[in-house]
């Protein structure tokens, strides 16, 4: 049969898709233990996950120091005999920290999983944060902080955060000079023993796990006693009532602009609502933002808006960046597709496609058990259904027009948004 390339190929939309279970095990010491057992290769991930992420603070910035420090020493080796004693193994780590949680991941042919493993105790058990590491990682992070400071797309992501959820909050927190300076290494072993050592975490092994796999698991993580960290989080919600910013740069050929609000968590019920109101807003390259600004206007190479949710909140945010000149035209320009939403229902075809579109992009987010790992951590980590994500289609292909038009009136009003402007006007 010859193929007829003037003709369109038939088109399936996604309306369903089978995620691998997850399987759920607790270790003899009380340790859970979640399995996602997938893929064809004899590679695995296995992740330690704990709440040690920015929330649990005890100053600006130490969570991030001790989990991104993690791997840098121990008693019996050094940062370079802990990397070449992974590589040796075909195997390689990564200290991962966000604004909730922190983890240790190893990635490791199965065949090597009972050499691997003892490193990771190793390394759980006995993280020194060597005094001359620690001057490093103070100087690499300020390098980094002063180059990114003179960048505006990063002082305007920044300051927004700040404003809409306040300076004292672990999300509106960020890292300074100061802060860098002030952090020890006393402070990192402090945080490390507090949350880390010796303290309860969630695992996620990933990939073609066996019973075997399993059973090391158990011998190397499940036989220690660990205790619960205790956490004193008192949190002050102190809200900035500024709701224009304008830093000047008077250099600058650009101005960034962000707008943005505290928004809603996973658990809310108008979630799914809000997804679809802000893919077709600015969400994907065929967005409302994009189609007005980029190709109609030529006011900026991209624009788009995303909805952020964490475990405590979340935040929803619009980013840009144009010529100085063009600053308040494409801010009007933004206000006015807020209020089409607004006021006239999505056309049927287009409120399609976005569907249509969110559903195989989903899909295709969940190439590798790692992928589906990724997800289920969030599953675990917010406490959400286990079948949160076996429902994401249904839940986006049941959203209507009416329901976009309500979240638009209830969450996008313009006088809620936050407005920061970095350049000028």
């Amino acid at each position: 049969m010859t193929l007829d390339r003037t003709l369109m190929p038939d088109f399936q939309a996604v309306k369903q898709i089978n995620i691998p279970q997850l399987e759920i095990r607790t270790l003899s010491n009380g340790i859970p233990l979640y399995i996602i057992n997938a893929g064809e290769q004899p590679v695995l991930k296995i992740e330690l996950s704990f709440d040690a992420g920015a929330w649990y603070d005890t100053q600006n910035g130490i969570s991030m120091f001790t989990a991104k420090m993690l791997c840098e020493g121990t008693s019996k080796r050094t940062s370079q005999e802990i990397s070449e004693y992974f590589d040796q193994f075909g195997a390689f780590s990564e200290n991962g920290h966000g604004l909730d949680r922190a983890n240790l991941t190893v990635y490791s042919l199965s065949k090597h999983l009972h050499k691997v493993l003892p490193m990771v105790q190793e390394i759980l058990n006995d993280a020194t944060f060597p005094e001359n590491e620690v001057e490093n990682f103070k100087n690499i992070q300020l390098q980094t902080l002063r180059v990114n400071q003179e960048k505006s797309a990063f002082v305007a992501g920044q300051v927004l955060r700040k404003n809409i959820f306040g300076v004292n909050h672990p999300y509106g927190n960020y890292l300074t000079e100061e802060a860098i300076a002030e952090i020890s290494r006393q402070h990192i072993l402090d945080f490390y023993q507090q949350n880390w050592q010796g303290k309860t975490f969630r695992i996620f092994l990933s990939g073609k796990v066996s019973a075997q796999d399993i059973e090391l698991v158990e011998t190397f993580l499940g036989k220690e006693k660990f205790t619960k960290q205790s956490h004193n989080q008192s949190l002050t919600n102190s809200f900035f009532s500024e709701k224009s910013i304008l830093i000047e740069k008077t250099k600058a050929m650009q101005s960034s602009i962000r707008l943005g609000k505290v928004m809603m968590r996973r658990t809310d019920p108008d979630y799914f609502k809000m997804l679809l109101l802000n893919e077709v807003f600015g969400g994907y390259f065929g967005s409302r933002l994009m189609k007005n600004i980029r190709e109609e206007k030529g006011l900026t190479y991209g624009i788009s808006s995303n909805v952020a949710p964490f475990a405590q909140a979340g935040y929803f945010i619009v980013g840009t960046d144009v010529k100085k000149a063009n600053t308040q035209q494409t801010l009007d320009e933004i206000h006015k597709e807020i209020t089409i939403l607004q006021t006239k229902l999505v056309p049927a075809d287009e409120l399609q496609t976005v569907k249509n579109y969110m559903a195989g992009s989903f899909a295709g987010s969940l190439g590798t058990p790692f992928d589906i790992a990724d997800r289920y951590k969030v599953v675990v980590g917010e406490k959400l259904s286990l079948d949160f994500y076996e429902q994401y289609i249904p839940k986006i292909l049941e959203v209507t027009d009416i329901d976009i038009l309500e979240a638009a009136n209830k969450y996008l009003q313009i006088d809620s948004l936050t407005e920061v402007v970095v350049g000028g006007k």
